[in-house]
């Protein structure tokens, strides 16, 4: 039998659980992985009505649970500052350290990592990005054979709640509600609703893949409040649906594609199908082609099991056999205005008909060749003229844009890009 002593920092929602889980599944952890584990300590500045613990010392500053004698320290206190602290000086006395904190290690992961390295410490975060869906241990141990091309996929499962309610018909302000109230959206949902969330995933996982920085560069972040309930509609008429989706993807070995923004995807792709709050991943590899993962990205149980599989890892392996890698970066993120897509243009207007010449001339005098340019004429509504383009570079798409606005007769203009 192995025994793992543990303290957990952060006494929220997601330590609660862990706590829970650790508890009532303590035998099913011990038949599967002969692991014991035991909580020694508690970092929680407050008490949580909704779980007690019981024979566990609290400590009121978290950092003091660092104390202690443990194995690891699960950090789960949330935030970037403090959490960024608490993980240093649990890697400085040479405690390993589990987190689900995105955010801290997509703003400061490669100095954390660098350290682990040095003080010779694991750090696992399988949590940190889709909870439990496995996919950090997949990228660094079982895909270890293979060349990774592109990582895309719907990571966040606030939006992909809101984008499926909104295909089938609904608005986006009484979806968010829903969202809301069914606890798939916080209080505060700008973090989900504008792309952030999603994009602190991708980037980790593109630093895994690929090499590249945490922080990253500067990349491109869109959320979903622009996208309407008709542009799924349309979208559909064409073979597509829209998805919020992160992507990151190598080109030339060096250059690294880093995104997250709607996109219109073929409806016969696998992630156009994952609906609700479920995250999806695509991986493409040399050796086994494709490889879809889905699952929950949040919530109590999921995370929980992200956690306790690392640390059964830790308690399987070695010391310091999980090396987080040493990063020789030569990979550089592409400049996002020379990305190249087809896009989708929904332009809305009183007449469509009556500005189909000028648009096309519009297009016609960058060279922009379209495969659909359509109007759609509605009763008592504006009509809409539906635009699809051949691969045009964001910076022609830009300039499209800006000469179409000094249109007359044209009361919003959207464009939405098409995932390759």
């Amino acid at each position: 039998m192995k025994n793992l002593r543990i303290g957990i920092c952060g006494w929220g929602n997601i330590a609660t659980g862990l706590y829970k889980t650790i508890l009532e599944n303590k035998d099913e952890i011990y038949s599967k992985s002969n692991l014991e584990i035991e909580i020694v300590a508690i970092g929680a500045r407050r008490d949580n009505p909704k779980c007690v613990p019981e024979n566990v010392v609290i400590e009121r500053n978290i950092f003091d649970v660092l104390n202690h004698k443990i194995d690891v320290m699960i950090e789960l206190i949330g935030g970037v500052d403090t959490s960024r602290e608490l993980i240093l000086n649990s890697i400085d006395k040479g405690i390993d350290v589990v987190t689900a904190n995105k955010a801290v290690l997509f703003n400061h992961g490669d100095e954390i990592f660098q350290k682990a390295r040095d003080k010779n410490v694991n750090i696992l975060f399988e949590s940190s990005v889709c909870a439990g869906t496995p996919i950090i241990k997949l990228l660094q141990e079982e895909l270890a054979a293979n060349t990774i091309s592109k990582i895309s996929g719907m990571l966040n499962g606030t939006s992909n709640f809101i984008m499926t309610k909104m295909e089938e018909g609904a608005n986006f302000d009484d979806t968010l509600i829903l969202a809301q109230e069914n606890g798939y959206a916080e209080p505060d949902p700008s973090f989900d609703i504008e792309g952030m969330d999603a994009a602190h995933k991708i980037g980790i996982l593109s630093s895994l893949a690929f090499g590249t920085s945490l922080p990253p560069n500067e990349f491109y972040i869109e959320g979903i409040k622009s996208i309407e309930s008709d542009d799924f509609m349309y979208a559909a008429e064409y073979g597509y649906t829209i998805k919020h989706l992160a992507v990151a993807a190598i080109i030339d070995n060096y250059n690294v594609e880093l995104r997250a923004h709607p996109a219109l995807i073929s409806s016969s792709e696998y992630l156009s199908n994952l609906k609700g709050v479920r995250n999806g991943i695509e991986i493409e590899t040399d050796l086994i082609g494709k490889m879809h993962i889905a699952g929950s990205g949040a919530g109590q149980g999921s995370t929980a099991s992200g956690i306790i599989s690392d640390l059964v890892f830790i308690a399987n392996k070695n010391k310091n056999v999980l090396k987080q890698k040493n990063k020789i970066n030569k990979t550089k993120l592409i400049p996002f205005k020379d990305i190249e897509f087809r896009n989708y243009f929904h332009i809305k207007t009183n007449s469509a008909n009556d500005i189909e010449k000028s648009v096309f001339k519009i297009f016609e005098s960058f060279n922009v060749q379209t495969d659909v340019f359509e109007p759609k004429n509605k009763n008592n509504e504006d009509d809409s003229l539906i635009i699809i383009s051949k691969l045009i570079t964001e910076n022609t798409k830009l300039d499209v844009i800006n000469k179409l606005n000094k249109l007359e007769n044209i009361n919003s203009l959207k464009t939405i890009r098409i995932e390759k």
